[in-house]
């Protein structure tokens, strides 16, 4: 089932998401469910509340489906370590058409679970460390636009204010 992706100014993407603690075929539905709506939206990565599930679960897949292997489920996950630092253009599914400049670990290490409850770490670099911290703040309750500064945050949401207005933010 394809979920549709929530905007952002729905409250579900600004609050912590709640911990997983049973883990069972549903649940195994919904990560299917989740890689296939991130896919059908053109996504390398996404969270639950970004589908308005408050659930601590996200996906990642920043190969798009060209290595299987490199497909990340994450439950649970805290950041454990990071390194470096890396600057690059990034969006969100929440908020479509928009992309800024944001500073992000260059490396990063995430302990999390996997579909059967199994506690793991998974280190990435470069793209991949960038949907780890992306990913992860949205279970957190926060957005990438909080790493802008505030006069871009301020003209996004102005702009976004607009499109609302207008009817065409839904």
């Amino acid at each position: 089932m394809i979920y549709p992706i929530v905007k952002y100014g729905d409250t579900v993407l600004e609050k912590p998401a709640a911990t997983v603690t049973v883990f069972d075929a549903e649940l195994q539905k919904l990560l299917d469910d989740m890689f296939e709506s991130m896919y059908e939206a053109h996504g390398v990565g996404l969270a639950a509340p970004q589908i308005g599930i408050s659930k601590r679960i996200a996906v990642i897949d920043v190969t798009f489906k060209e290595d299987p292997d490199r497909k990340l489920v994450l439950i649970n996950p805290e950041i454990v370590k990071f390194e470096g630092r890396q600057s690059g253009q990034e969006g969100c599914l929440s908020i479509p058409e928009f992309r800024e400049t944001v500073v992000r670990p260059k490396r990063v290490t995430v302990r999390a679970q996997n579909a059967g409850g199994d506690w793991f770490e998974h280190t990435g670099e470069e793209l991949e460390a960038r949907a780890l911290m992306h990913e992860t703040d949205h279970l957190n309750g926060k957005l990438y636009i909080t790493h802008i500064s505030s006069l871009k945050r301020d003209l996004m949401k102005r702009k976004i204010r607009k499109l609302q207005k207008a009817g065409e933010w839904v």
